[in-house]
């Protein structure tokens, strides 16, 4: 449900409800409401709102569960996206870059605390 989602996403923002409702220009009550799926059908203006306070396309908090996979892509993963993508870098490729990854993270794993 749309409201769940909501829900983590504010949390994994480290918002408030009063905070969140407040950025996105709406009522404490109202985003309450819609977290506890007391109101199921919130209008895609409010929608709209919430996702750009919460840093996540639209499509993300209207679709079904299934397709959301329990993981949001925020903030700093979308701003990684976006910067991979103005590199030139295509989707196909990421395969390749698994394992450039995989050594970085190795290598700071081992490198001592400073």
């Amino acid at each position: 449900m749309i409201g769940r989602k909501i829900h983590r996403l504010r949390k994994e923002n480290g918002f408030s409800l009063s905070e969140c409702a407040e950025r996105a220009n709406i009522s404490k009550s109202y985003l309450s409401n819609i977290e506890r799926n007391l109101n199921q059908n919130p209008s895609i203006a409010i929608i709209e709102k919430l996702a750009g306070v919460l840093g996540v396309d639209i499509h993300m908090l209207i679709g079904n569960d299934a397709d959301d996979r329990g993981q949001a892509l925020t903030g700093e993963w979308l701003d990684f996206v976006n910067e991979l993508r103005e590199s030139g870098v295509k989707k196909e490729q990421l395969q390749e870059f698994k394992s450039v990854i995989e050594f970085a993270k190795w290598k700071n794993e081992r490198l001592p605390d400073k």
